[in-house]
Parts: C-alpha cells; structure tokens; sequence
C-alpha cells in the first residue's frame, strides 16, 4: 500500500465473539458466570493459602502464585468484553489496546513458568521426598517465583514494542473480543514478518522450553511411580499426574494452535474460540483441579467451614 493511503489510528474497534444479537445476552450471562466463578475460586485459595500455617509450603506459594495470575490474566480480558457486549462503540484506545495486549501477554507467561516450576516442585517431592525441604527452600522459592516476575514482563515487553512499531490502516475493526497479537498483525498496513519470527523463535523457547521441562519433569516421576509395588500408590500417585497434566494440556495446546502456525492460516473465527479456553476457562477450573480435591487445602476449609466433609484416603497430600 502507498503511505500516503495510510492512516494513523486513536483506537480500535474490538468486534467481539459474536455480531448476532440474539446471542449478546446469552454469552454476557454465560461470561459473567465464568468469569465470577474464576475471581471467586482463586481468590478464596489465595486467603485460605495465606490464612492457614500448613499450606506456607513450596507447593502451595506456587499455587497462590498461579492463582493471582489467573485474577490477573482473566481480568485483562474478560471485563473490556462483558462491557463491550452492549457498547455502542466496541472502542478501545490505541493505547488501551497496547497496555492490554502487554497484560495479556504477561500473564500468559506468568502462568506458563509457574505450571514449570510446579512441575519441578511435584518432581522434588516424588522423586526426592526425603530431599524436599533441603532443596526447596524458602529462598530458592522466592527466588523462582521473582524470576517467573521478571520473564514474564520482559516477554510482555518485547512483543509489545513490536507491536506499537505497526502501522494501521483506516480499518480499525479487531475481529477478537481483545487485542490479541495475530488480529492486531492481520489488520496492520506494514510488514509483520518482525513480529511473527519473534512469536516463532522467542515464543518457542519461552513456551516450548517451559513445555519440555514439563514434560521432563513427568517423565522423571512416571518413572518413580512405576517402582511402586502398592497399586494403590501408582493410582494415587498417576491420579496426580493427570490433574496436573490436564491443564497443562489445554493451556499449551490452544496456546501453540493459536500462536505457532504461520499469520496467513489464521482463522480469526476458530481462534477467538480457541482463545477462550486458555483466557477464560482454565483460569476457572484451575481452582478446582489443583486444590479442592486435596486434603491438606480441605482440612483449612473445615476450621471455615465446619461442615465440609472429611478427605477421603485415597487424596493425598502431595496432590495439587
């Protein structure tokens, strides 16, 4: 395009998920359901983890972690959304849309090196029980958890740079409910091979990498279990595994589906729902799968709740 055709943008329009008007109140009810479940879960784990002495272990700071930034990540989101439903404009500022591409991004990745550490965390613990508090220490934590922090904004950072280097045409109009990276590049009049090798090669390394520690880290506990001669402690033991594994598994491969693959084979309309799973609702069931079915968070929440019922043997303290 000629630059004298190009013209610089003050906002953007964020069409949403859906344009059908018979479908607005619907999905307002249904997001604002989701999305208050999701604050409401992991804020409860953040005070029950802060409130009860036992749970200042490794494991559960990792948790209370995670939780926050499932507040975060969601909240980036799902809000802009919810009130765009029934906008008349659907506006968002130029730099609305960069501050809240950087949050999305970072949060992201936040939660993509703390399932990392968590991974490493529940490889201590089986492969190295006895070990456990002599490796994992209270410094060692923090110092992991400061430097998922930094990454995490250090990542945000540099794809946002990118992005305010774009040029945008006369249309301004996002077909996404957030600014997300693919829809932004698809709309921009400029060159964004930049943008798209930084996804590809700094991406990699950032998700993949975490990925295949991951997966290392499961490789190495499958191992002890299956040294197990107690059937019951295999199961228990796997039962673990597959939580953990549960998430991770809808968190990375919508994540790379929707980012790894070249621009041009983008589908906005199979992305934006794509999308949902990994911004809306794994946030949600991360309470559930990593804390309610575990006995150590369920004995804080009968000193609150009296009425909860006792664990049953199978659970196991070193579930998450």
């Amino acid at each position: 395009m000629d630059n004298s055709s190009w013209t610089s943008v003050s906002y953007f329009v964020l069409l949403g998920i859906s344009t059908n008007p018979i479908e607005q109140i619907p999905l307002f009810l249904l997001f604002l359901l989701m999305y208050i479940i999701s604050i409401s879960g992991n804020i409860f784990i953040i005070i029950l983890i802060i409130s009860a002495p036992h749970l200042h272990t490794p494991m559960y700071i990792f948790l209370s972690n995670l939780a926050l930034a499932d507040i975060c990540f969601t909240s980036t989101t799902v809000p802009k959304m919810l009130q765009n439903i029934f906008s008349s404009t659907k506006a968002i500022s130029y730099v609305g849309c960069l501050a809240q591409t950087y949050f999305f991004i970072c949060f992201a990745a936040m939660e993509n090196f703390l399932l990392a550490v968590m991974a490493y965390d529940r490889y201590i613990a089986i492969c190295h029980p006895l070990h456990y508090n002599s490796i994992l220490t209270g410094m060692l934590c923090a110092q992991m958890v400061a430097l998922c922090h930094v990454l995490s904004h250090l990542h945000a950072l540099l794809h946002t740079l990118l992005m305010s280097k774009l040029i945008f045409c006369a249309d301004n109009r996002i077909p996404h409910f957030f600014c997300d990276l693919y829809p932004l590049m698809k709309i921009s009049c400029t060159s964004t091979q930049l943008n798209t090798l930084m996804i590809h090669i700094e991406g990699v390394i950032v998700i993949n990498g975490a990925l295949v520690f991951i997966i290392a880290s499961y490789a190495f506990i499958i191992s002890a279990v299956l040294q197990i001669p107690s059937a019951n402690g295999k199961w228990r033991l796997f039962s673990t595994c597959g939580s953990h594994l549960t998430v991770v598994a809808i968190f990375y491969g919508t994540l790379t589906w929707v980012y790894f693959r070249p621009l041009s084979s983008y589908s906005v309309a199979k992305g934006r729902i794509v999308t949902v799973m990994y911004t809306v609702v794994t946030p949600m069931l991360n309470p559930f799968i990593y804390s309610l079915r575990n006995r150590d968070v369920k004995e804080a929440c009968r000193k609150w709740f009296p009425l909860v019922q006792s664990s049953s043997p199978s659970e196991s303290r070193t579930s998450t």
